[in-house]
């Protein structure tokens, strides 16, 4: 039995399509917010079956069981109530499958609406099962209007009932929300495809699962699959969970990949001008993000950066992109100290990071983060380990550290180029998921050193 958070959804009322004017009229309701249930925004979808069909297919991948056995699907269409977040015009909408292993936003840009957005935030939204059916029914001649909260239910309680569910949220689910943005700010772009080629790319994707590796290669103005490794080829395994994309791309102006270096995720981004829906995956569909490790880099700087995260976070007013350079110069500091904080406010939940722009933006995940990183068992144990004692610093090569654990000394190499281990760990897995809790222990042995030696 996986660990588990205890959450409360609380709606003032339940989310619905109601005709207005003969112009179906999409009412989402807000649990908790910045305010009370915050009227978020209001107004008319200017392309209204596209913005229907993101909705649609992000509540698709939030209800996913890429590889959960069918017994827990009623489980996992009990956590399919996406993130709001509203700011500068912007509306994103973003959720995580609950095996773990794929995240989706919905990115509405200020183009894509002719409304009034109210208030700036993040909260829940509720998407019931008859909602869900509506959207995906919807056509652009029947108009679509959208309220996210409504403005009667934050100013009047009076007798609106409040709906509530109770949901177990996995830690896993919760870690995965935290662990793909570390994952993101790292990625660089691989491949922009037209829309006619993405397509073409998607429909010939395989429609079962297959643990056999496969390799994305650039051919001519798209791309194409193959079994072997090529120079230049990205490594995509579980490559059938794009085909969740495929109502969308008949739309799309482009569609463009995002990986990180190591083919460990990759991001797949559709652009449609005023709106983009992004997908992003694990190395391997049996791979949750929450076992990645990659956000452990950043909450092992906690403590070094408790002074600077107070004042980076009294910057944050939902910006849809932070720049680092203006950051810096208002709170006195370097870019490279704000992109380390920033780093960590993501591991946080405070901020996500859009690949269009290579931004972070500001949103605050409308959950109870605190436990992650008390229950995170490497940087546990990596703590326990520099409270031994023990560790030394080779005398010849201050690079080196010596790390006492389980009876062996692992000898920890901290280089420019990354960090390696002698433990068994990083023999299987190279640093791909994450720094193993020698290294946690060693960079935190040696920074340590470094502070001490400048205040002497």
């Amino acid at each position: 039995m996986s660990a588990a958070v205890d959450h409360g959804y609380r709606y003032l009322f339940e989310s619905s399509v109601e005709a207005k004017a003969g112009t179906p009229a999409l009412q989402l309701a807000t649990s908790g917010g910045t305010a009370d249930n915050p009227f978020f925004f209001q107004g008319k979808m200017r392309a209204p079956e596209l913005s229907a069909t993101l909705l649609s297919t992000l509540s698709r991948v939030v209800g996913s069981r890429f590889y959960v056995p069918p017994a827990m699907l009623a489980r996992i269409l009990a956590l399919a109530d996406p993130v709001v977040t509203s700011g500068e015009g912007m509306l994103r909408f973003e959720g995580f499958s609950s095996c773990a292993s794929a995240y989706a936003r919905v990115d509405f840009t200020p183009d894509a609406h002719d409304g009034q957005v109210v208030s700036s935030g993040t909260t829940n939204v509720d998407f019931n099962a008859k909602m869900r059916g509506t959207l995906a029914s919807l056509r652009d001649r029947d108009g679509m209007e959208l309220s996210v909260g409504r403005e009667e239910v934050r100013l009047t309680r009076g007798e609106e009932t409040v709906v509530e569910r109770k949901v177990a949220l996995p830690l896993r689910w919760l870690k995965g929300f935290v662990e793909v943005q570390a994952y993101a700010a790292r990625m660089q772009p691989f491949a922009e495809i037209g829309g006619v080629e993405a397509l073409r790319f998607v429909r010939a994707l395989p429609r079962t699962a297959s643990r056999q590796e496969q390799w994305l290669q650039h051919q001519g103005r798209g791309v194409r699959l193959a079994h072997t490794r090529r120079p230049g080829a990205l490594r995509v395994g579980g490559v059938e969970r794009l085909r969740v994309l495929e109502p969308l791309l008949a739309r799309c102006k482009r569609l463009n990949v995002y990986a990180d270096a190591d083919g460990q995720a990759s991001t797949w981004q559709l652009d449609f001008d005023i709106a983009r829906f992004s997908l992003t995956i694990s190395g391997d569909v049996w791979r949750g993000f929450s076992g990645e490790g990659q956000a452990l880099g950043a909450l092992r700087q906690r403590k070094t950066l408790s002074a600077l995260v107070p004042a980076l976070r009294a910057c944050l007013a939902w910006q849809v992109a932070l720049e680092p350079g203006a950051l810096a110069a208002r709170i006195g500091r370097t870019e490279d100290e704000v992109h380390a904080a920033l780093q960590l406010l993501g591991a946080r939940g405070l901020v996500g990071f859009d690949q269009h722009a290579a931004r972070y933006f500001h949103r605050e995940l409308p959950f109870d983060l605190s436990k992650l990183e008390a229950l995170a068992p490497r940087l546990r144990a990596a703590q326990q380990l520099l409270e031994r004692e023990e560790l030394k610093q080779a005398p010849a090569d201050p690079g080196l550290v010596l790390v006492p654990s389980g009876g062996v000394v692992h000898r920890v190499e901290l280089r420019q180029d990354g960090a390696r281990c002698t433990c068994p760990w990083f023999a299987k897995h190279q640093g791909a998921r994450g720094p193993c809790k020698h290294v946690l222990a060693a960079e935190t042995y040696v920074e340590g050193l470094h502070e001490h030696r400048r205040q002497s």
